[in-house]
C-alpha cells in the first residue's frame, strides 16, 4: 500500500529505488559493499562466528549439568535451549547468505539484515510468548557479532531502530523499473555521522533518509555537497519502511513515498528527468563570468571536506574554496588525530588540486553535532554546542593546534592560502590565536621548512562576534559570516534538533541585521565579507544578499550554477534599496515576494 512520510527537505532532486536500512544492534556494525569474489570469505565469517557461540553456549549447558537447581535454575537450561535453536535456524542463515551473495553486503550487515527480517515475522506473531523471543533472537545475534568483532572493515554506521522484511516478488514497480539492471539504492537510518557521510560519497546510494536531523544538520550539508535528494528528520522511517521497499525521495517537497503506485512512479519519473534537463541547462553557464546585469563582478566559491573535492570544484566554475572543513581529516579515526605531515600532504593536495586559486583552510571545527568518532556522544554536557568545540578547543590543545597551524603555513607555500578562524568571541582568543600562529611560523623558520604567506580570516558565527565587527577588522583581513551557526545560536535553536526545526529562520529580523552590519562594516574598511553557511547556496536568498551588498558567496559546487543564473539576472543597483526595505520590515519573508519580483524583473 502506498504511503508518504513527511520531513524535511534539505538537498533537491527525485530519487527512485530501493531501500537499504542501517539495521538496529547495541553492538557498533560495519556497513560497506564487498566485492564479488570476497562472498565465500564473508559466509565463512559468519559461520565462523556462529559456530564460536554454539561452542560456547554447549559449554555453558554442559557447565550446568554439574551444578544444583539454585545455581542453575531449569529455566536457565531452556533460554540456552532455545538460543541454540535460534542460532542453527535455517531462515537465519540462509538469509544471511542471501544477503551476502545477492546485495553484496559485508558479514556484519548482512546479519543484522537478516535479524531484522526475521524480528518482524516475530511482531506480527499473536502468540505474546513466541513475540518475545524476538529478545532471545537479538541477543544470539550480538553474540554472534561480538565473536566476529574486530574482523571487519573501518566503516562505523551508529544503526538505530530500523525495521525490514524478506525481498518482495516482482511487483508491476519491479516491471517498471528494470529489476535486472543496476537498480538506484536509498539508504535508510536513524542517523548518520557526517564522517559516515563522507564514506558514501564514493558509494552506489542515489539518496537517503534519517529519522532525525534538521535543514543545516552537518549530515544535511554534506548531503547537499553530495547533490544527492534527502530528506531529514522523516521521524519513524525507519520503523514505517522495510528492506527492498520501492521508495521515491521528493528532495524539493521534504516527502518519501513507500511503495508507490505505476502511476506515482511514472510521474516522479517524468520530474526526475525534468530535473536533469535544468541541470544540463545549467551547465550552459559553467564559462560565463558571475556578473550581474549592473556590471558588478561575484566571486562564486566552493565548500569542500576532503582534498579530492576540488576536482569537483574545479567542474562547477568555482573561483576558489571559501571553506575547507579540515575537521574531517580528524573525524572517525578513534582518538589518533593526523599528524603535521598528514595533514601537510592532504592541504597541499587541495591548494594544487585548485591550481593557483585561493583555498580557504579553517582550523579544525568539532563538536556539538561533528564528534570526532562515529559513535562519540557527548552525554557529559547538557548542551556540546556551547561547550568546547572549535577554536575553543583548539585553545585547549596547543601541541594539536600548532601541529595544525604549521601543516597549513607549510602548504600555503604551494599556493595561495586563506586561514580561516572558527567560533572566535572574545579579545583574549584572537590575541591567543595570533600568538599560536606566530609560534608555528617561528618554528618552521627555525627549522628550515618552506612556507608561506597566509591571509588571516575570522568565522563571524556567535552574535558577539557580530557585535564586536570593530576588533575583528582590526586583527583580521577578512571575514567570513558562517550563518548556520549564527542563526543557531542567536535564535537558541539547536539546529541539529528536528523538533525545533520550525523555528530556524534565516529571515528572522535579527539574523538579516547581523548579516547586513558585518557586510557593510567589511566594505567600509575596504576588507572581504564572504557567507559560507547554507544562505550562500540557497537561491531564494541570493538577490537580498545582493541587496545587502555581499559580493563574495561560498556554497557546495553543485548550487554554484543556480546561484550564477540568479545574479546574472540580478540588478544589484535595483536591488540595494529593495533589501533595506526588507531589512526594516517586521516580516522579512513576506516583505520580499512581491517586491523582489519587481526589483529583479
Amino acid at each position: 500500500m502506498t504511503f508518504a512520510i513527511h520531513g524535511l527537505a534539505v538537498s533537491r532532486g527525485i530519487a527512485i529505488g530501493r531501500a537499504v536500512l542501517v539495521a538496529s544492534s547495541r553492538v557498533d556494525v560495519a556497513h560497506y559493499f564487498i566485492e564479488a569474489a570476497d562472498v565465500v570469505a564473508e559466509i565463512a565469517r559468519v559461520r565462523a562466528g556462529r559456530d564460536a557461540v554454539v561452542d560456547e553456549i554447549r559449554r555453558l549447558q554442559e557447565s550446568i549439568t554439574h551444578m544444583g537447581p539454585k545455581e542453575a535454575p531449569h529455566e536457565l537450561g531452556a533460554l540456552l535451549d532455545v538460543h541454540l535453536m535460534l542460532l542453527q535456524d535455517e531462515d537465519l542463515s540462509a538469509g544471511v547468505k542471501h544477503w551476502i551473495t545477492e546485495r553484496l553486503y559485508n558479514a556484519e550487515w548482512a546479519l543484522t539484515t537478516q535479524l531484522e527480517v526475521i524480528a518482524r515475522q516475530f511482531d506480527e506473531m499473536e502468540d505474546e510468548y513466541l513475540r518475545e523471543r524476538k529478545a532471545d533472537l537479538e541477543q544470539i545475534a550480538e553474540r554472534v557479532l561480538r565473536a566476529m568483532k574486530g574482523t571487519g572493515s573501518a566503516l562505523l554506521v551508529p544503526p538505530h531502530g530500523a525495521s525490514q522484511r524478506e525481498p518482495r516478488k516482482p511487483s508491476q514497480q519491479d516491471l517498471l523499473l528494470d529489476d535486472t539492471v543496476d537498480v538506484p539504492l536509498i539508504l535508510l537510518a536513524h542517523d548518520i555521522a557526517p564522517a559516515d557521510m563522507l564514506q558514501f560519497k564514493q558509494s552506489v546510494f542515489a539518496g537517503f533518509i534519517t529519522d532525525v536531523g534538521g535543514k543545516t544538520s552537518h549530515t544535511a550539508i554534506v548531503a547537499r555537497s553530495m547533490d544527492i535528494a534527502a530528506v531529514v528528520g522523516a521521524r519513524l522511517a525507519s520503523q514505517l519502511v522495510r528492506q527492498d521497499d520501492w521508495i521515491i525521495i521528493d528532495g524539493d517537497a521534504g516527502v518519501v513515498i513507500v511503495d508507490p503506485s505505476p502511476i506515482i512512479l511514472a510521474e516522479y519519473g517524468f520530474k526526475q528527468r525534468q530535473g536533469d534537463l535544468e541541470r544540463g541547462r545549467l551547465q550552459r553557464l559553467l564559462h560565463t563570468p558571475a556578473v550581474s546585469m549592473d556590471g558588478e563582478k561575484i566571486q562564486l566559491l566552493a565548500n569542500i571536506e576532503m582534498p579530492e573535492d576540488t576536482h569537483g570544484a574545479l567542474n562547477a566554475g568555482a573561483q576558489g574554496v571559501g571553506l575547507f572543513r579540515s575537521e574531517f581529516l580528524f573525524m572517525g579515526r578513534q582518538g589518533s588525530l593526523p599528524g603535521e605531515e598528514e595533514q601537510y600532504q592532504a592541504y597541499k593536495r587541495a591548494v594544487e588540486g585548485m591550481k593557483g586559486l585561493p583555498v580557504t583552510i579553517r582550523t579544525v571545527d568539532v563538536g556539538a553535532d561533528k564528534p570526532l568518532n562515529n559513535t562519540a556522544r557527548d552525554d557529559a554536557h547538557l548542551n556540546p554546542a556551547l561547550g568546547l568545540r572549535a577554536i575553543r578547543w583548539s585553545l585547549a590543545d596547543p601541541a594539536m593546534f600548532r601541529t595544525q597551524l604549521r601543516a597549513i603555513l607549510r602548504a600555503a607555500a604551494h599556493g595561495p592560502v586563506h586561514l580561516l578562524v572558527p567560533m572566535l568571541a572574545h579579545a583574549g582568543e584572537i590575541r591567543q590565536t595570533l600568538a599560536h600562529i606566530d609560534h608555528a611560523r617561528t618554528t618552521l623558520e627555525a627549522k628550515g621548512v618552506a612556507f608561506g604567506p597566509v591571509k588571516l580570516g575570522a568565522m563571524i558565527e556567535i552574535p558577539a562576534a557580530a557585535l564586536s565587527l570593530k576588533l575583528f577588522l582590526k586583527y583580521f583581513d577578512f571575514l567570513s559570516i558562517g550563518t548556520n551557526d549564527l542563526i543557531q545560536y542567536t535564535l537558541a535553536i539547536d539546529r541539529a534538533d528536528e523538533s525545533v526545526a520550525h523555528l530556524y529562520d534565516p529571515l528572522h529580523p535579527a539574523v538579516l541585521r547581523l548579516v547586513a552590519d558585518t557586510i557593510a562594516a567589511g566594505r567600509a574598511q575596504g576588507k572581504e565579507v564572504c557567507v559560507c553557511g547554507e544562505m550562500a547556496g540557497d537561491v531564494a536568498l541570493t538577490r537580498l544578499l545582493l541587496g545587502l551588498g555581499l559580493r563574495s558567496f561560498s556554497m557546495h559546487p553543485a548550487q554554484i550554477l543556480a546561484v550564477k543564473q540568479v545574479i546574472l539576472r540580478a540588478d544589484t543597483s535595483k536591488l540595494a534599496p529593495w533589501a533595506q526595505q526588507v531589512l526594516e520590515s517586521e516580516d522579512p519573508a513576506q516583505q520580499m515576494a512581491l517586491p523582489e519580483r519587481r526589483a529583479s524583473a
